[in-house]
């Protein structure tokens, strides 16, 4: 999974970061001669370190964000899409009626009885299909594809109070 890989990545460069820490501090009481010729070469070095920074960036950002795990928005919605109803409440979730079955298009209408929660739906794979979030006197529409037959899951994104660890629900797609 891309996470795992952005992890050891991400420690790795945190253990060149404190080696290079290391590195100055064991270094620093010595009395340096010779101190322009180092002068210039840590200057070649801070401009090297540079590009390598920009360009690590650059290929990060691009890598995360080919991952989105939602497609771009399209404007236009299938006549036989379902509708779901969705509320948000603490410490739980009140999912409405539906037959869905794989390929239908579902427009969740999503809002919140109380206080503000973040709607994330996970395909079986545990995998993010689509956010939205839910607040109260607003409804906001969330109009997905979902292509998979079995149980998806509805977790809250955004904390809500002691028992927000367990706002889960279940929805069934058929085949």
């Amino acid at each position: 999974m891309i996470q795992d890989t952005v992890f050891v990545v991400t420690v790795v460069l945190m253990l060149v970061v404190a080696g290079a820490f290391a590195y100055v501090a064991l270094n620093a009481g010595k009395a340096v001669a010779e101190y322009p010729p180092i002068q210039q070469r840590s200057q070649g070095m801070r401009v090297w370190f540079f590009w390598i920074l920009i360009v690590a960036g650059v290929l990060i950002a691009v890598v995360t964000m080919l991952d989105l795990p939602y497609a771009a928005t399209r404007g236009d919605t299938p006549d036989d899409a379902v509708t779901l109803e969705i509320e948000g409440r603490q410490w739980y979730w009140e999912v409405g009626e539906a037959q869905l079955t794989a390929g239908d298009t579902v427009i969740f209408n999503v809002t919140s009885g109380d206080v503000n929660h973040g709607l994330g739906l996970y395909d079986p794979a545990m995998r993010m299909v689509g956010q939205t979030q839910a607040m109260p006197g607003y409804l906001n529409v969330l109009s997905l594809t979902l292509e998979q037959p079995g149980t998806y899951t509805v977790l809250c994104m955004e904390y809500c109070g002691l028992v927000h660890h367990a706002m889960v629900s279940e929805i069934t797609v058929g085949e």
